[in-house]
């Protein structure tokens, strides 16, 4: 007879899980001692429940495998919830496992007491109170293959201390081998048929096709045709973008050089669309056609109607595509050309403005030339974003680790931890706002205590910049909206970092050089001009854009 919670354990070991990110509770101290035996699994004890969220959804961003964190009942649980929906919505595998008081008999009444359950459920594949500990090993197991199945999401197993306390006879289960089916042959056909015969085709990449072997297959299928290519926010990297036919990334919802580029086309092979992104295009009935490449069926609303679906393992689909398309020699892509020069030369005006506080292009420009070209960086939610998504030029997948899924805050840190762990010799940053730093920056005591080698950018303009942004944009007044920070420098040094504070734009360069090529964790402050967002964002470009 094996105890419950040794079976639990031995589960996930059979799954391959390295981490189990947490903060236990007194629900969980059955799973915690079992824990303590393993020597395949290893504890990351982190500061709030969030961030080992945070930190398990990012582990399953970059390896494809399930990452497995904890929380206790009740608070504990609460806790967990935006990262299920970070997880959820964003398509990374991660299994969530909470404690809950006996359920057999009720020691202590209703006390913390909340249905987890039926709370998880609309931010989950799947959810499951254990009743029996013979259920152990089929319930980890569909948990596991539904939160890796794609699209890839969380999953939850509630786990009461009396079930965790019970003997079985029961044991782990193998996962099956498994293939994705491929696309039909008589899709590929058709759609290769319509790009042959189309003027001017455009691909749009979204964050479906972050997976290794789509962007290796998307990467000949475009050397291959010569067809350019457009990102969203989430398939950043998926192709090399400092290629010649990289034509730039949808960061801003509309009238940016990009929408040009995807206006001039006659037809969009759309592959990886994923309706929780904002939509780069908008179908209209007699508009450009769409060829929707995916894993999953398009979901229908009255602005994305695709004509053509080619439905099966993208990276297969894109494979038989290749194989098959015959360039055109009639092909035009001028339009897409101007634009992107056009996006260029735009840029160039900005990026080598030297003034302090920061300016956000410049910043963009320092820290692309500082990063090689597997190094990663890690952004919290923030009007920055928008500038690394237009501007930064990812040059693999998962090495620019942005959500515009949840778009929440607080997870730029965490991830940046998850992903040196990951990769430990790879440089990995942290891009964060002071306001997104602020709600996880606990979790730099537990970078330092795994003797992380990790660089935290704090961007200080001592506000919600982005509502901020959009407050003076929509005509508001500047209300509400700004605080007091702590001395980061200090904050820093007192969890046992280096601290670092930005006085030039000359000093941005060599602290960021210097704290990438320096062992544990680097914080920098660094202050950040805002002025000009509006005027460029808003204004300036939407109008460049409308001349090209």
């Amino acid at each position: 007879m094996t105890k419950a919670s040794d079976l639990f354990v031995q589960c996930l070991e059979n799954e391959g899980v390295e981490y189990l990110f947490g903060v236990p509770g007194e629900e969980n101290l059955d799973m915690l001692d079992s824990l303590s035996r393993s020597t395949k699994i290893k504890l990351i004890l982190t500061r709030h429940e969030q961030g080992a969220g945070f930190m398990a959804a990012t582990y399953g961003r970059h390896t494809g495998k399930t990452g497995v964190c904890m929380a206790t009942l009740g608070p504990g649980a609460t806790n967990l919830v935006t990262a299920a929906a970070y997880a959820q919505l964003g398509g990374m595998p991660i299994l969530m496992v909470t404690g809950q008081k006996p359920i057999k008999k009720s020691k202590q009444g209703r006390f913390q007491i909340l249905d987890v359950v039926d709370m998880m459920g609309p931010i989950t594949k799947f959810t499951h109170q254990l009743a029996s500990a013979d259920n152990i090993p089929s319930r980890v197991r569909e948990a596991i293959r539904l939160a890796e199945e794609e699209k890839p999401g969380a999953t939850h197993i509630e786990f009461p201390e009396d079930i965790a306390d019970e003997q079985t006879d029961s044991t782990p289960i193998m996962p099956s081998m498994t293939r994705r089916p491929v696309a039909e042959a008589k899709a590929v056909r058709a759609a290769t048929k319509k790009i042959e015969s189309a003027r001017s085709p455009i691909l749009v990449i979204g964050g479906g096709a972050n997976r290794t072997r789509t962007g290796r297959m998307l990467t000949q299928f475009i050397e291959k045709t010569g067809i350019p290519f457009v990102t969203t926010q989430l398939g950043k990297g998926v192709v090399d973008e400092t290629h010649k036919e990289f034509m730039g990334c949808a960061a801003l919802s509309a009238n940016d050089f990009v929408h040009r580029a995807i206006e001039s086309a006659d037809l969009i092979i759309n592959v990886g669309h994923d309706v929780i992104e904002k939509p780069p295009f908008f179908m209209t009935t007699g508009s450009t056609e769409v060829i929707h490449v995916s894993m999953n069926s398009a979901e229908v609303d009255p602005v994305y109607f695709p004509q053509i679906e080619v439905i099966g393992d993208i990276g297969n689909a894109i494979w038989q595509m290749k194989e098959d398309i015959v360039p055109s020699g009639s092909w035009n892509f001028d339009a897409m050309y101007k634009a992107r020069r056009a996006e260029e030369a735009h840029t160039a005006t900005m990026d080598d403005d030297m003034r302090c506080p920061i300016y956000p292009p410049h910043l963009v420009k320092v820290v692309r030339e500082a990063m090689p070209a597997d190094g990663i960086v890690c952004l919290d939610n923030g009007v920055y974003k928008i500038w690394f998504a237009r501007n930064y030029k990812a040059r693999q997948a998962n090495t620019v680790l942005l959500d515009n899924a949840l778009a929440t805050m607080g997870a730029g840190l965490p991830s940046a931890m998850a992903s040196a762990m990951v990769y430990p010799d790879r440089k990995v940053m942290a891009i964060c706002g002071d306001g997104g730093f602020m709600m996880n920056s606990q979790e730099m005591e537990t970078a330092v205590r795994l003797k992380l080698n990790i660089t935290v950018l704090v961007l200080n303009d001592n506000s919600y910049g982005m509502i901020r942004w959009k407050q003076a944009n929509m005509g508001f007044a500047d209300f509400g909206l700004t605080y007091g920070n702590p001395d980061f420098v200090k904050y820093a040094e007192a969890y046992g970092a280096s601290g670092h504070r930005i006085s030039s734009a000359e000093n941005l360069v060599e602290t960021i050089d210097k704290c990438l090529n320096s062992e544990g964790v680097h914080l920098i402050d660094c202050p950040v001009d805002y002025s000009d967002n509006d005027r460029i964002l808003n204004h300036e470009i939407k109008e460049l854009s409308a001349k090209v």
